[in-house]
């Protein structure tokens, strides 16, 4: 590697040594000029990769990582993708699978100094390694005594006598990726396996379900699949929900900076926060596409679910009250009602009916719910609003009203 971390040429370039690759390029033109090598100069316009922090150019520079062989465990990789649920299904029969099948190994060491320490400790050769696996072993290896802290500034002056001869092992300076962390997380929570026990910790991996966007299948749910498939061999997840992006009404990306979204306590002060949940269920988010959130749409699901809803309940109370006025009895529900109406033959049929669709929303609903297919919730809660609010209470008004007696 001719140029070092500050992007200057090293001893590999003597000519040039110390100097600023962007800064030699006219004194390496001028050589090539002089010596009649050169074959043409100009100026190209192309696409250059930023910094996007400080917006200067960035310089390609190789450099030792340290690598995790994913190649080695992809077979199980892939094995164990297919023995959770997604939901929807296509991000892992299709995306993610695609992404497992090409998968490489990963580079989980980063140049940085703030950063989780990677515990590898070599000898200056490089041919006597170890990693370490507990604070009490690198105790026992290093003779260090008590440690309180594991960030750079308090191990990195810690050495491991060598076993092979070669004076001391000292750590690596790297520190993890910090998706390398992420995907530890179903264990780093439970300090396992330090704090807790194999039965304990059995009780609670893998996951029932974790939920995260779209853009996480190369991400977190990769790092995730990739690290319990090394530790446990099987996937981290019973069940993984994909969510898709909410992007602001223009279909730009919602920035602060910009404050191009409406604000999420006037959406829930003017419409309510359940209105706001049912909007974003029976939205493309839900089915992992992006969704371009509107206020109009939660004021719709108001409009076309909550007031409905409301008005046939507002209706119910006030025939309840008329009721309770002209018997001076107090209304007093029974739970049991609905099967003594199914039981007797000459039972209103459409007390039958109405009964009858509220218990299959009821299942469906929850049958759904339960399997995290969210995005059918609405649907079915709207063709019952439908039945109750235009044909149930729309017929049967005057029984409602006690116009047929008080037994109707």
């Amino acid at each position: 590697m001719p140029i070092d971390f500050d992007g200057k040429f090293t001893d590999a370039v003597p000519d040039f040594k110390g100097i600023y690759i962007k800064d030699a390029d006219i004194p390496i033109r001028d050589r090539l000029k002089s010596e009649g090598r050169l074959v043409s100069a100009g100026t190209y316009i192309h696409s250059y990769p930023f910094c996007w922090r400080s917006q200067t150019p960035l310089i390609y520079r190789a450099f030792d990582t340290w690598f995790i062989k994913v190649t080695d465990i992809k077979e199980q990789l892939i094995k164990n993708n297919k023995d959770s649920t997604w939901v929807p299904s296509f991000v892992q029969e299709k995306r993610f699978h695609n992404w497992l099948t090409d998968a490489r190994d990963w580079c989980f060491s980063r140049n940085r100094y703030w950063g989780n320490p990677i515990p590898i400790w070599v000898s200056e050769d490089g041919e006597e390694v170890v990693c370490i696996g507990s604070i009490k072993e690198l105790q026992e290896l290093s003779g260090c005594g008590d440690i309180k802290d594991l960030h750079r500034e308090n191990i990195d002056h810690i050495t491991i006598p060598s076993k092979m001869g070669k004076g001391v092992l000292r750590r690596i300076p790297e520190v993890f990726d910090c998706w390398f962390e992420s995907g530890s997380m179903p264990f780093a929570q439970l300090h396992y396996p330090f704090s807790i026990s194999e039965e304990a910790f059995s009780q609670r991996f893998p996951a029932n379900f974790i939920a995260e966007g779209l853009d996480q299948t190369r991400g977190w749910f990769y790092t995730l699949m990739v690290i319990s498939t090394a530790v446990k061999g099987c996937a981290p997840f019973k069940n993984l929900i994909v969510n898709g992006i909410v992007l602001a009404e223009d279909g730009s990306k919602m920035s602060k900076s910009k404050k191009n979204y409406p604000d999420p306590m006037f959406i829930a002060h003017q419409y309510g926060a359940d209105a706001c949940r049912l909007y974003l269920c029976n939205s493309p988010v839900v089915r992992a596409e992006p969704l371009k959130f509107a206020g109009d749409g939660v004021k719709g699901i108001v409009r076309d679910v909550f007031l409905p809803w409301f008005n046939a309940y507002r209706f119910l109370i006030q025939n309840v009250s008329r009721w309770e006025k002209g018997t001076g009895q107090n209304f007093i529900f029974d739970p049991k009602l609905k099967e003594k109406l199914f039981a007797e033959a000459d039972s209103n049929i459409m007390d039958k009916w109405i009964i009858a669709a509220n218990q299959h929303l009821i299942k469906f609903v929850r049958n759904e719910m339960d399997n995290y297919r969210l995005y059918n919730v609405v649907k079915h809660m709207l063709q019952f609003l439908e039945q109750l609010t235009n044909w149930y209470v729309r017929l049967n008004r005057s029984r409602m009203k006690g116009e047929e007696g008080p037994k109707e």
